[in-house]
């Protein structure tokens, strides 16, 4: 007998809204979730727009409510590991976005933000639906994710900063490239985040040599752009 899905509970019979990068818009955010939908939600919450601890409290509040859950990204990791009292390099998003949560204003958010974190999934199988933050590998199709907050494998990096050359850009972040598209497999899409690459505001859609597809959510929310959400409908 297959066994259930871990999500079939969740999701049997509920149409998705997949929702891209947040990064702190809250504004945007509300509108994304003010649906009757089940929100998947691709990670970086937070850091960059003005309210991440606002935008990560309704995030708590749909998972309270069962109605949406969110997929680590990176930023979501690089906060958890401040949170837990790791050194991190002082860059000033996270520094603001620590400083909402450790607000007395926020002691709600703050008080559960590191369980939430470390409860949420490096990436989402549902049929021929793939949802994950940075970047898609075949292996994700027959393994269940690690946990976000461990020891970061290579599959897990995948998962968080998608596929990078091992060279660095002029802005002292990782080059990116997008070969693993190419083993997506035919009949599949892959919905992440990450990297924006749309021009004009939608997610971008770039299709792979063996068939299958990859859908960029990413489209600049909390850093000048706009938030992007796609509605499908049941996949359980």
């Amino acid at each position: 007998m297959t066994p259930a899905h871990p999500l079939a509970d969740l999701l049997a019979g509920r149409k998705l809204r997949v929702v891209g990068d947040v990064h702190g818009d809250l504004h945007a955010f509300r509108h994304a979730a003010a649906t009757d939908r089940f929100v998947i939600q691709l990670g970086d919450l937070i850091d960059y727009g003005p309210d991440s601890a606002g935008a990560f409290r309704l995030m708590q509040q749909l998972i309270d409510e069962r109605r949406g859950l969110f997929i680590l990204g990176n930023h979501d990791r690089k906060l958890a590991r401040a949170l837990q009292g790791r050194k991190m390099r002082r860059d000033p998003p996270l520094m603001e976005t620590l400083a909402q949560f450790m607000a007395e204003e926020n002691a709600d958010v703050h008080q559960r933000a590191l369980a939430d974190l470390a409860l949420a999934p490096a990436w989402i199988v549902i049929g021929r639906s793939v949802f994950v933050h940075g970047g898609f590998h075949v292996r994700m199709l027959g393994e269940a994710p690690p946990p976000g907050l461990g020891t970061v494998t290579p599959l897990l990096s995948r998962a968080l900063f998608g596929e990078t050359t091992g060279r660095m850009q002029k802005d002292g972040y990782p080059e990116r490239r997008l070969n693993w598209v190419d083993h997506i497999p035919a009949g599949y899409t892959v919905y992440c985040g990450h990297d924006r690459r749309s021009t004009d505001g939608r997610p971008w859609v770039r299709h792979g040599r063996m068939g299958g597809r990859a859908i960029f959510t990413d489209t600049g929310a909390g850093k000048g752009g706009h938030l992007a959400w796609i509605d499908l409908p049941p996949l359980l």
